[in-house]
């Protein structure tokens, strides 16, 4: 019942989608970082207007060849956000969380040429938690088969090896791996966020701490509506969405040899945060 319900709000979406609205900003990533939980806070501001069937939409990495008309359908009617603006008096801006994009090659592309002037949000967070953490996410959803994180990200290079070529020569393919291994990779936030910069400028992008965000959820959400140039209108109810346990400890050693891989990608963090990631103080 629920599966024909959502097929037929997509199809009368597809039919209406030149009478919708298309994103101004779009959660990016990165993966296990807090995405989930921005999107909720966000959507609860009566001018940002969330997609009308899910949180992310995935368009500008797995399913660009559905084109553009498929993904406007996504979202909220013209005349439903102009109600908005009467109301408000400031245009209301749409938006959606898919934190695939931040680390596939062309959705940076994609997202630069169909949506001239869309502002990103970025999250990061401390890389080998991220690691753990995506581990055990994909563990649970039945898209990892090693149980052993150590055993998980020794395969890793050989899993990715050719995966961005592959996805640059045929631009409509997927590959599981580079979706659903990259542990370490989606990371080195440093190179996706360098990736973006010529394609979105600078200005155009922010870039939070996760670990700031949910020790101080208001000075973040701040920070997010004046990107956005949005009004304050009081807080929403901040909660942690997504979140799973951790597994055991990862063993010391490896720890200290993660942390020292990842330290020149984090030391290039700086300037997008302002200062050095929480996680290196």
């Amino acid at each position: 019942m629920k599966r024909s319900v959502l097929s037929l709000s997509r199809a009368t979406g597809r039919f209406t989608s030149a009478a919708r609205v298309l994103p101004t900003f779009l959660i990016v990533g990165a993966q296990r970082c807090g995405t989930t939980s921005m999107y909720r806070a966000l959507a609860e501001h009566p001018l940002l207007l969330k997609p009308v069937l899910h949180k992310g939409v995935h368009y500008f990495d797995v399913d660009y060849s559905r084109g553009l008309s498929w993904y406007q359908a996504h979202f909220p009617l013209r005349v439903g956000a102009a109600l908005l603006a009467h109301r408000y008096g400031m245009r209301p801006q749409a938006f959606e969380s898919s934190p695939y994009y931040l680390f596939h090659p062309l959705a940076g592309e994609r997202i630069a040429a169909d949506l001239p002037g869309v502002k990103l949000i970025v999250l990061v967070r401390d890389p080998v938690e991220r690691a753990c953490s995506a581990h055990a996410h994909e563990l649970a959803r039945g898209f990892e088969t090693e149980s052993h994180f150590e055993y998980a990200i020794e395969l890793e290079a050989r899993r990715l090896a050719g995966a961005e070529d592959l996805l640059r020569e045929d631009p409509f393919s997927t590959h599981r791996s580079h979706r659903h291994h990259a542990y370490l990779a989606r990371g080195r936030y440093a190179d996706q966020l360098e990736r973006l910069e010529p394609l979105i400028g600078r200005e155009r992008i922010l870039v939070l701490d996760s670990h700031e965000f949910f020790a101080e959820p208001e000075t973040a959400y701040d920070r997010v509506l004046d990107f956005l140039g949005v009004p304050h209108m009081g807080y929403p109810e901040f909660e942690r969405h997504n979140g799973r346990p951790l597994p055991r400890r990862v063993p010391r050693v490896l720890e200290e040899a993660l942390r020292e891989q990842f330290e020149p990608y984090d030391a290039r963090l700086v300037r997008w945060l302002g200062g050095a990631p929480s996680w290196r103080r």
